[in-house]
């Protein structure tokens, strides 16, 4: 078990441990927008022009326009009729999850769900690979015969850097009425067409009603989270006591994402340019990492990675998640705020490491 930190001050590139200095590989802030200074900046305007926070609910009789006018700016950009903001990619599944359970739907849970969409407080996942799970489920959903089938998952694993197929939509029963809700945090803002994620790869028949969740917290570098989707099920979301009780988004986030397009497009590119360029320099990717290409994320099985490039000052991702007590999950995350002396540094330490123990 690694050794815990408490530090003092947000991360970037680099932190300071114990009077060290370490090149910062862990969190997922993928666009590196926590420490942007044009964002920043923006966000400051927005604190000057909408304060603190907005203390309010969102179906109330007073309303601030920059709510509707970054939504439908998300919307727009995803490719989905409809966006809804909250405080939260945790409160963005309740809001989903809580709903589709009063229409007394019944629920399919892929293996590695986030529990963020669990309508439950505790569900059961199937102990299989996605990959294994996605052969069976058309197959379940016949079986159940249910009235109402709300699948859920996410769009890939991003705590192993496993892209997931979707072709399995297309074996769905087409007699029936069913939701896909897609967990999208750790792919909307870095993959996709332009970062918009995976709302416009997925096809889905008429009888199937398409609903993506995220974080805005990860690479949007927004305290908040998300619901796309169609115009009918995002204003049946709205439109419950669950979002009316809801404290929304600090505006001002959404101010510096409305003005933010030149800054979230350079950092995406920039995030680019550093996972091609570790991606190159490494020897023994096969051997050491599990990775996909132009993600930001590189899984490892060793963890001993860690405690090797930690004697070298470089901080990477090992901890069990989301169980304490579990395997430490040890991963590397590519970030756009590190430079390419970083990412030279970190693609030779981690080929020395591979050289000597693999």
């Amino acid at each position: 078990m690694h050794k815990d930190f408490i530090i003092h001050q947000q991360p970037s590139n680099k932190i300071r441990l114990e009077e060290k200095e370490y090149h910062f590989f862990s969190g997922t802030s993928y666009l590196g927008m926590n420490q942007d200074q044009e964002f920043k900046q923006l966000l400051i305007e927005g604190l000057y022009e909408y304060g603190m926070s907005f203390g309010s609910s969102r179906n109330g009789n007073l309303q601030l326009a920059i709510y509707e006018t970054a939504e439908n700016k998300m919307a727009a950009w995803v490719g989905a009729e409809k966006a809804l903001t909250v405080s939260s990619g945790m409160l963005a599944g309740q809001l989903v999850a809580q709903y589709f359970k009063t229409q007394q739907a019944t629920f399919f849970y892929a293996p590695q769900s986030h529990s963020a969409n669990f309508h439950e407080p505790i569900v059961q996942l199937p102990a299989m690979r996605f990959q294994e799970w996605a052969k069976q489920i058309a197959g379940q959903i016949k079986e159940a015969n249910a009235q109402h089938s709300v699948i859920v998952c996410n769009s890939t694993d991003g705590l192993r850097a496993t892209a997931y197929e979707f072709d399995w939509i297309n074996d769905l029963p087409e007699d029936r009425a069913i939701t896909l809700i897609i967990d999208d945090s750790h792919g909307l803002g870095i993959t996709g067409q332009n970062g918009a994620g995976i709302f416009q790869s997925v096809f889905v028949k008429p009888n199937i009603r398409f609903v993506v969740v995220s974080s805005l917290h990860k690479a949007m570098g927004i305290p908040g989270g998300v619901v796309l989707g169609d115009e009918i099920i995002i204003e049946a979301l709205r439109h419950t006591a669950f979002f009316a009780s809801c404290s929304p988004i600090a505006p001002a986030y959404l101010y510096a994402y409305v003005k933010g397009d030149e800054i979230y497009q350079r950092n995406f590119e920039r995030l680019l340019s550093n996972v091609e360029r570790f991606s190159k320099q490494l020897q023994s990717v096969k051997d050491v990492f599990n990775s996909q290409p132009a993600y930001p994320v590189f899984y490892t099985p060793q963890d001993s990675l860690y405690d090797y490039l930690f004697k070298e000052e470089i901080f990477i991702y090992s901890f069990a998640y989301p169980i304490k007590t579990g395997k430490p999950n040890t991963r590397i995350v590519i970030s756009a705020w590190h430079d390419i002396e970083q990412i030279d540094l970190l693609a030779a330490k981690c080929n020395e490491f591979a050289e000597k123990y693999i």
